[in-house]
This record gives C-alpha cells, sequence and structure tokens, in this order.
C-alpha cells in the first residue's frame, strides 16, 4: 500500500518539487501551504509522515510540531522538517520538539527521498 505523505511548505515552487519527487518515488502526496491548511488535512485523514517546513506564514512548523505531538491522532506520526533554518541550535530545538528527522534547504531530492522511506523503515519495525 502506498504511503500518504503530507508535505506542508509555503513556497510553491519547493511544494511542487517535492510533490513531483515523492510521487516519483512511489508515495502519495497531500499538500498544504501553512499549519491551518495542514491540520484541516489531518482532520480528514491521518499521513504516514509530515513533511513540514519550519518557516510557515502564520503558525509556524515548529509550533505546528509541537501541537501534533499533543494529540492522540497524530501524536506517533513521524515528521520530517525540510527548512532553510540549519544551525545546530535549529536543529536541536526541532528535534526536541519532536521532529524525527530534520533536512536543511538547499537539498537534493534524492537524500530527501532516503530519509523519508528511512523513517518510514523505522516506524514500521
Amino acid at each position: 500500500m502506498q504511503k500518504r505523505i503530507l508535505v506542508v511548505e509555503d513556497e510553491a515552487p519547493i511544494r511542487e518539487m517535492v510533490a513531483f519527487a515523492l510521487r516519483k518515488a512511489n508515495l502519495q502526496t497531500s499538500l498544504a501551504e501553512d499549519a491551518d491548511q495542514a491540520q484541516k488535512l489531518i482532520a480528514t485523514f491521518v499521513p504516514d509522515l509530515i513533511l513540514m517546513d519550519w518557516m510557515l506564514p502564520g503558525m509556524s512548523g515548529l509550533e505546528l510540531v509541537r501541537v501534533l505531538r499533543k494529540q492522540d491522532l497524530t501524536a506517533a506520526v513521524p515528521i520530517v522538517m525540510l527548512t532553510a533554518r540549519g544551525e545546530e541550535t535549529d536543529r536541536v530545538h526541532g528535534l526536541e520538539a519532536g521532529v524525527d528527522d530534520y533536512i536543511a534547504k538547499p537539498f537534493s531530492t534524492r537524500e530527501l527521498i532516503a530519509r523519508i522511506k528511512a523513517v518510514l523503515r523505522r516506524v514500521r519495525g
């Protein structure tokens, strides 16, 4: 069964590039451009993994991670942070908030897919 990935990214070109790479890797995608849209989608289905930008309009991706970790429905859903905030302190804050992996922009789509599949393998097992 195809895994369903929710991509939460406010920059349309990056969102579309990531969605294309995920689909090419046989992963189903749903797209959101901000935290509000992501929460509305999550109310209709629980994704197998969430790929999220930190810097979103309105609620930040980091704030959304904290919200999702407190909800029974999404507490165990793996989250990969995809962001331009690549400093060590940012990565530590993300991981401490509940992110399962952290990828800094710019990034390779090959590495992105490999990391997503690795996280999915860990949660499946």
